[in-house]
């Protein structure tokens, strides 16, 4: 990509850090293996102090046609599937609308022709907004959406920089959105996941030193606005950060190390996680680049 962008120039410096970039190449090529044929993966870790991408892996295997190895999928459009609704709370924290400790019914519900289900089809009954975003519960998190109003979140995530992508016929952001109904890249989500780690404000990931360099200029002139974003408070931001650490750990993790959320899209085409600590972000991705369906991924 930066070769396309400047084809004449003969030296490009990057800010990737290549142990780590060789690091996982490897580990996307050998686990998507592992997960079964045609699938790829991608994975993006960035230093969300400063901006760097530091590893930057758009496919499990290049040379691979059978997995669409050429598709660098960091950048390609997809559904995000549950990794929104973190923001989803985030807004209704700082709007006043909830709070961690306040009571939500997850039961059948219904909005006009629109019925959520939970991921496992089961009900909870009477539950707490923090075990609700803990737990990724569906029904929830569109109940939450309802309130703060598809059309302001959306409009909060435009302010803060990024761009959602919807379909050709979409008139307008619907309750689905919380749930995936919408399209971004690997690159806005890990954007969107630095602003909870900055407490709200989101920074923009580069690749290349010139613009880390040309970002930190405009830092020292006080034009600060381009790269530092509103995207939630601080306290929303604290909120949701305390829930997602303390969310149920991987199972080769300690909990409490990191704040992180998974994501699966409609009809079992996209599966993330995204996870974050007091110094790095990391995205990560495993899907089918043809968008067809995994069951059980």
């Amino acid at each position: 990509a930066e070769v396309a962008l400047a084809p004449r120039k003969r030296l490009h410096r990057l800010t990737l850090d290549r142990a780590l970039q060789q690091s996982l190449e490897q580990l996307a090529r050998h686990q998507t293996a592992l997960l079964g044929d045609r699938l790829s993966s991608a994975i993006l870790v960035a230093d969300h102090h400063t901006g760097e991408i530091l590893a930057h892996v758009g496919a499990s295997n290049y040379l691979d046609e059978t997995r669409f190895g050429s598709i660098d999928m960091v950048d390609a459009v997809r559904s995000p599937g549950s990794t929104l609704k973190p923001f989803v709370y985030g807004l209704a924290f700082e709007l006043g609308l909830s709070h961690p400790e306040m009571l939500i019914e997850d039961r059948p519900v219904r909005f006009g022709t629109y019925t959520p289900k939970n991921f496992d089809e089961d009900f909870r009954g009477t539950v707490t907004v923090r075990s609700a975003l803990a737990h990724s519960l569906n029904i929830p998190a569109v109940k939450m959406l309802d309130r703060v109003g598809p059309a302001r979140f959306i409009a909060r995530l435009k302010r803060a920089g990024f761009e959602p992508q919807f379909a050709a016929d979409a008139t307008e952001p619907s309750l689905a959105v919380a749930l995936g109904g919408v399209g971004f890249t690997m690159r806005d989500i890990a954007g969107l996941y630095t602003g909870l780690a900055r407490g709200g404000r989101p920074l923009a990931l580069v690749h290349r030193q010139a613009d880390l360099e040309a970002a930190a200029l405009k830092l020292r002139r006080g034009e600060a606005q381009a790269r530092h974003r509103h995207l939630l408070s601080p306290i929303a931001s604290w909120y949701v950060t305390d829930i997602l650490k303390d969310a149920p750990p991987p199972d080769s993790a300690r909990g409490g190390r990191i704040a992180y959320k998974t994501g699966t899209s409609y009809g079992y085409r996209d599966a993330w996680a995204i996870g974050y600590d007091g110094r790095h972000v990391v995205a990560v991705w495993v899907g089918r680049p043809d968008n067809a369906s995994t069951p059980g991924l």
